[in-house]
């Protein structure tokens, strides 16, 4: 990675939100879902419009399995909600820019909410395979920041307060949706899966479940003053925990096991959301 690329390119994401205004000149969403690996089929009985990534500036090929790379707009009630189907990732090497892009085009469209979901390892000893776990508070292991470099105050203010990025009443709202608890989630550079004694650390410093991705996108969309929400579901034991290797098609293949329950909780989730707008 170049210096160039570890900097939000402004540029990009404005150009990328006056295309998806030209594209949807009238979407006025409330909130949008960004999800991980695993959770597309979470909202396969939501229909509406939809756009390969690709047709965006900026966004690029989704490059894990899994990650269908399309923007998806659909209506509950009266509250429009974006269903970004896929993320990219910081290890993927293409800078911060394609990785926050969701989060800033929900802001530049008017939303005020974004649920960031994604499949993640255990640690804590109640948090077994297909377990969903509410992120209360992260811990961030990347190696970087997606707000480094000069100030943009198109992203917020230049320090952000951290104290509580993840919404207290939305995380309310996941646990009465389906959940099944709460917890500190930690995020690793990737595209490594972590050793057994960097899971001892990681446990050590209060997180009860790991991944790769989801901190860059609530700490940007926390910047952005928006309200943030994150839902994970654990579809292995983390590294020393697990009785077997690791592998994405396991991951993949857990995901699709508890399906029936993560579709449940986002749907109560969104019903509850777009009460609220009644």
């Amino acid at each position: 990675m170049n210096n160039m690329n570890t900097q939000i390119d402004q540029s990009t994401l404005d150009a990328a939100a006056e295309a998806l205004k030209a594209k949807w000149p009238d979407a006025k969403p409330k909130c949008g879902l960004i999800l991980g690996s695993g959770w597309g089929k979470a909202v396969e009985d939501y229909s509406g419009q939809e756009i390969p990534y690709q047709t965006l500036p900026g966004f690029g090929e989704t490059g894990v399995m899994g990650h269908a790379g399309k923007l998806r707009t659909t209506t509950i009630g009266n509250m429009e909600v974006f269903i970004f189907q896929g993320r990219r990732h910081w290890y993927e090497g293409e800078g911060w820019t394609p990785v926050i892009l969701p989060v800033y085009l929900l802001h530049a469209m008017g939303a005020d909410t974004v649920l960031l979901t994604n499949a993640s390892g255990g640690i804590r000893p109640d948090l077994p395979p297909g377990s969903l776990m509410v992120i209360e508070d992260h811990i961030n292991m990347l190696g970087s920041n997606p707000l480094i470099g000069p100030h943009n105050p198109k992203l917020g203010t230049r320090f952000p307060d951290q104290t509580e990025v993840y919404d207290k009443p939305l995380r309310s709202k996941l646990i009465q949706a389906g959940a099944d608890s709460c917890g500190t989630y930690i995020a690793t550079m990737g595209p490594t899966f972590e050793t057994p004694a960097e899971i001892k650390q990681y446990k050590a410093m209060g997180a009860d479940a790991v991944g790769m991705s989801t901190v860059p996108e609530a700490m940007v969309a926390n910047a952005l003053g928006m309200q943030v929400a994150g839902l994970l579901c654990v579809c292995n034991w983390a590294a020393g925990i697990s009785p077997t290797k690791l592998t994405h098609e396991d991951v993949n293949q857990t995901a699709a096991e508890a399906m029936p329950r993560m579709k449940k909780t986002i749907a109560n989730f969104l019903e509850f959301l777009a009460h609220e707008t009644e």
